[in-house]
């Protein structure tokens, strides 16, 4: 028999200020009642209250930690905690990002991060299936889409500007950063070319000014330090100084960065 909506379970839920962005405005001042169906899990109700799983860290139940599975019982005391940072991941930092963050993608790309993108949109069911199938975080400012089963991780990108999606990401992942070794077109590797090997892809005047050139293994597209490069060296430079690394292997540590237009 169907409990009346007085006979159901009431909890008391707060959310921590990182995932007020997700819940109407009378859930952001402090601890607020909600009445569950008796049945739903711990992980349902946060995510009926407009939160995805993707951003939530520990759950907390009278003070104690409890699973997505916990079937909340009244007067129980939830609060919900977003993520730690930096988050750990069951495998390498990985990413596969929707049709809306390809500059975030190139940006990532260029410090060396592994970012799978898909344009055009693929749609949400291949997204979640490539994310599982190739261990991949999907990023996304699409809550529909993080909430679909299936995905092996996924995170929301907070900001719709790229200067802070990419200090987003970096510090709740802080992936490992080889700047200068990626493709930023296909996410391929990057290998240091001789000018005699590439000269068929060069316009004359960048051949009489550039030496130093690499090729993306994967696509074939080439780069050399052109009138982009002192834009693109203060994004390296801005990520570095967050997560310094070393000089990566391969390529020339200085950078070959323009390609052909």
């Amino acid at each position: 028999m169907e409990r009346s909506p007085a006979q159901r379970p009431e909890i008391g839920l707060q959310f921590a200020s990182e995932l007020h962005v997700f819940v109407p405005a009378e859930r952001r001042a402090g601890r607020s009642p909600v009445r569950t169906d008796g049945a739903s899990s711990l992980g349902h109700v946060v995510e009926s209250l407009g939160v995805p799983l993707t951003e939530v860290g520990a759950l907390l139940v009278d003070g104690r930690r409890v699973g997505h599975a916990h079937v909340p019982a009244d007067r129980e005391q939830v609060s919900v905690l977003g993520v730690e940072r930096p988050q750990p991941l069951p495998g390498p930092a990985r990413f596969l990002l929707d049709v809306h963050l390809g500059t975030l993608a190139r940006r990532l790309r260029l410090l060396g991060v592994d970012a799978a993108y898909e344009n055009p949109d693929i749609g949400d069911p291949a997204l979640a299936a490539r994310s599982a199938a190739e261990q991949r975080v999907l990023l996304s400012r699409d809550r529909g889409l993080l909430r679909r089963r299936g995905l092996w991780a996924g995170a929301y990108v907070y900001s719709h500007r790229p200067q802070e999606q990419l200090a987003d990401v970096l510090s709740r992942f802080a992936p490992p950063l080889e700047p200068w070794t990626r493709c930023t077109a296909c996410n391929g590797l990057l290998r240091s070319a001789e000018k005699e090997s590439v000269h068929h892809r060069l316009h004359d005047g960048t051949q009489r000014t550039f030496d130093a050139y690499a090729r993306c293994d994967d696509c074939g597209q080439v780069y050399w330090r052109g009138a982009h490069h002192a834009h693109l060296e203060a994004i390296v430079e801005e990520a570095l100084r967050a997560q310094p690394v070393g000089p990566p292997a391969g390529v020339d540590a200085s950078g070959s960065v323009e390609r052909p237009r």
